[in-house]
């Protein structure tokens, strides 16, 4: 019988998506291979502190442990200088970490550059892929540089709008038009989003934006005044060879799919697939792999696409996510579903997939050859 791989499952963070994430996080331990896999939960509560065993649990369960089990430094130092291979951390080595954070630290690199340099394996993106893909900002050049069709943007700095609001309002209307929608450049799940009609909002969505980053993105919104685009996502799946799944459609019970129509109102209601025609199918799913392949991402993401309502039904690349919601009823799990992968299934597929990465980055020769 081969030996199981020892998992860490790492959750929670400070970022404003840390009760997501303990949703996510509950629902994998819930359902991975316990026949293939060992799983240590590691919880980080809202301060930075790492919390292993029944701390991490009760985490999880929504009690406050006393001390942490760990301190902030988590991943033991080896006898060298550098974080020990295998990531000792509250002495249980681990093969491979499935970070299920989600937001600011969890999916930004930051934590990813932790593990690298721990030289352990883990699930998603590299640090690379994930600071792309959360800074909308640089994933836009990306996606330009690749010839993906984007909205037009603005992109502002705090620093600007603090010191110069007027030169910044007429920057954005100077090169796009009512209504638009303004988000921090670096944040997940919607938080700090907000849909602009006129002049008279666009002030105070830009103020919210700058809360939460200094970089705001001011984007043109896709159908008009008086319709919304349809919100349509893809999960991609895989390493150097990416795959697409079917692909799914938003229907927000709200006027956009902001933080609360995800995740606290009810009406929000998931298509699966999507009612599209089979080129707009295989377009979007072909753009949702160069999107994936721009941002130099790995493991999994979901890619979100914006579709003009009525007229020419243009397609435009929105974002990438690299750590979507992960419960068995978030929309990634439920497009590879319906993509005929379970969710067990996918769980699987996602570690096997960071394993093959730690492998392939291994071949990698770091110092000169004497």
């Amino acid at each position: 019988m081969a030996k199981k791989l020892r998992v860490g499952i790492v959750f929670g963070g400070r970022s404003g998506e840390h009760e997501v994430s303990l949703l996510s996080a509950a629902s994998i331990l819930k359902a991975i291979d316990r026949r293939k896999f060992d799983v240590v939960p590691i919880g980080i509560n809202k301060a930075g502190h790492w919390l292993t065993a029944g701390a991490a649990v009760g985490l999880l369960e929504g009690s406050v442990a006393a001390k942490p089990a760990v301190g902030k430094a988590s991943l033991a130092v080896g006898g060298k200088g550098a974080l020990d291979s295998q990531a000792a951390l509250g002495g249980q080595s681990l093969d491979v970490i499935f970070p299920v954070l989600h937001g600011t630290f969890g999916e930004d690199g930051t934590i990813q550059g932790l593990f690298e340099l721990a030289g352990i394996a883990y699930v998603g993106s590299g640090v690379l892929g994930s600071s792309a893909g959360m800074d909308k900002d640089v994933m836009k050049r990306l996606f330009a540089q690749a010839k993906l069709p984007i909205v037009k943007h603005v992109t502002l700095l705090r620093a600007q709008w603090e010191r110069l609001p007027r030169m910044a309002i007429s920057q954005v209307e100077f090169a796009l038009k009512y209504p638009v929608f303004v988000k921090p450049a670096n944040l997940g799940s919607s938080v700090g989003i907000s849909k602009a009609h006129d002049r008279a909002e666009l002030g105070p969505a830009i103020t919210l934006a700058a809360k939460y980053d200094r970089k705001i993105i001011v984007e043109q919104g896709v159908g008009g005044k008086k319709t919304r685009a349809r919100e349509l996502e893809v999960g991609v799946l895989g390493n150097d060879i990416p795959q697409a799944s079917v692909v799914g459609e938003i229907i927000p019970g709200k006027e956009f799919y902001d933080y609360e129509a995800k995740y606290l109102a009810e009406g929000s209601v998931p298509v699966i697939p999507a009612k599209l025609t089979r080129a707009q199918t295989k377009e979007i799913q072909q753009m949702a792999v160069l999107a994936f392949q721009a941002c130099d991402l790995s493991g999994l993401a979901r890619v979100d696409f914006l579709m003009e309502p009525e007229g020419h039904r243009r397609i435009y690349l929105n974002e990438v996510n690299t750590l979507p919601g992960f419960t068995s009823i978030s929309m990634y799990p439920k497009l590879w579903q319906a993509s005929g992968i379970g969710y067990r299934e996918l769980i699987t597929r996602l570690i096997e997939l960071a394993m093959e990465r730690h492998a392939e980055k291994s071949r990698t020769t770091y110092t000169r050859e004497e």
